[in-house]
């Protein structure tokens, strides 16, 4: 099979495909993390695609049988009629679900306890041992919107620290199925929450919990899909996280609720622009934490190792005709 890889190397993954001797391999230097054209002879001899962001001429890609990205997201590849071509698409779900969840317990301690506010008592020579940095995690609620793998690391995670766990999904929270995981992390058989809400139960859900945790992907469903009615339904104590996408929350609701107090703060690591504007509210805030987008890195130290490893697992699968791991269906391709 004939593989074009335009992705960070990782030399045991490429190794291990060169000593199988079963594929040409064509690596792409230096690799691109943005949209570009690729060499119409080098494109068109492709059957396998292996990149961060699909190339502009795309339609050259004329032996094309598969595409694996190197990312969770997958709005990439919305609307470029793979399904139509009978391209299958691969994303990489599971390589982010360690760090995100470790991203979202250590929001949670950081925000209960004000660490923000503590760290500026330390620059400023401040000794204020007050309750506010006193709380503590164990016995809070935890809810989870989305209940993919990062839902289920961020849930095992939650759980191991005494909180207990609310999901809210679509379809209850079942077995994983054909999705990469690490092994021992999360929740393959979809066991771990104390209460699981599914659609139309959105307001109960929230009227609960302590953190609210953002774990969708952004399409068009759940573009702006919360706003002041659900913001309003948290309770005034609780906390927002999104490590997710930052429209999913609707920006203007959000600062509102921060503003009025109709939430006790939120950490973000996905925002509304990139890089977020010097001038923008949310970095005057001071019940707010903001990250640039690294809870998932790709410079996370196993990030590679794990990208890597469900390509190889999904090459097997392709040539033994198997079920693919992480594989989009027509309607998220079509941004469904």
């Amino acid at each position: 099979m004939n593989l074009l890889i335009d992705v960070p190397l990782d030399a045991a993954g490429l190794a291990r495909m060169r000593d199988a001797g079963a594929h040409t391999i064509d690596v792409i230097e230096p690799p691109a993390e943005t949209k570009r054209e690729i060499e119409t002879a080098r494109l068109a001899r492709a059957e396998v695609l292996f990149c961060t962001f699909p190339p502009t001429n795309l339609a050259d890609a004329r032996a094309l049988r598969w595409v694996q990205v190197a990312s969770a997201g997958y709005t990439q590849l919305v609307g470029l009629g793979l399904a139509e071509r009978g391209i299958r698409a691969t994303n990489a779900l599971g390589c982010f679900d360690v760090p995100i969840a470790e991203w979202c317990v250590a929001m949670m301690v950081n925000l209960l306890r004000d660490m923000r506010q503590l760290i500026r008592n330390q620059d400023a020579a401040v000794w204020d041992r007050g309750a506010v940095f006193q709380r503590e995690l164990r016995g809070m609620t935890a809810g989870i919107w989305g209940y993919g793998g990062i839902g289920r690391e961020t849930a095992r995670l939650a759980r191991a620290l005494g909180l207990r766990v609310h999901v809210l999904t679509r379809h209850g929270a079942r077995p994983r199925g054909q999705a990469y995981g690490v092994p021992g992390t999360g929740d393959p058989a979809g066991t771990l929450p104390d209460r699981v809400f599914t659609a139309g139960q959105e307001i109960e859900f929230l009227g609960g919990l302590d953190f609210l945790v953002v774990a969708l992907p952004l399409t068009k469903s759940t573009d702006g899909l919360i706003g002041e009615r659900e913001l309003q339904a948290l309770p005034r104590a609780a906390y927002v996280l999104n490590p997710a996408r930052g429209a999913i929350i609707r920006e203007v609701a959000l600062l509102r609720a921060l503003r009025e107090g109709w939430i006790a703060g939120a950490a973000l690591d996905t925002h509304y622009k990139y890089p977020l504007p010097p001038g923008h509210p949310l970095w005057r805030m001071p019940n707010v934490i903001l990250t640039p987008h690294i809870s998932g890195s790709s410079l996370s130290p196993r990030f590679r190792e794990r990208l890597w490893d469900i390509f190889a697992q999904n090459l097997l699968r392709l040539g033994r005709g198997e079920p693919l791991l992480n594989e989009l269906t027509p309607a998220q391709l079509a941004g469904e």
